[in-house]
């Protein structure tokens, strides 16, 4: 629940970052806005990462499940 809570944020960042991006800014807000979005989706893609393999960990120790 959490982890659906934090990606949200951090998509809601990247969204916010991206349409920043569209206005006219000063090369130094550019570059801060341009490192700000690579850092939220680096985030949102560990985060994505972690969780579809804690989802493979736990459908492999699932009842009925035979990994192996």
């Amino acid at each position: 629940m959490i982890d659906d809570h934090l990606a949200r944020a951090h998509r809601k960042n990247i969204q916010r970052y991206r349409l920043l991006l569209q206005t006219n800014l000063t090369e130094s807000e550019r570059q801060f806005v341009e490192r700000r979005l690579s850092e939220e989706q680096s985030k949102l893609e560990m985060l994505v990462g972690s969780c579809s393999s804690e989802a493979q960990c736990d459908q492999s120790s699932a009842p009925g499940n035979h990994a192996g």
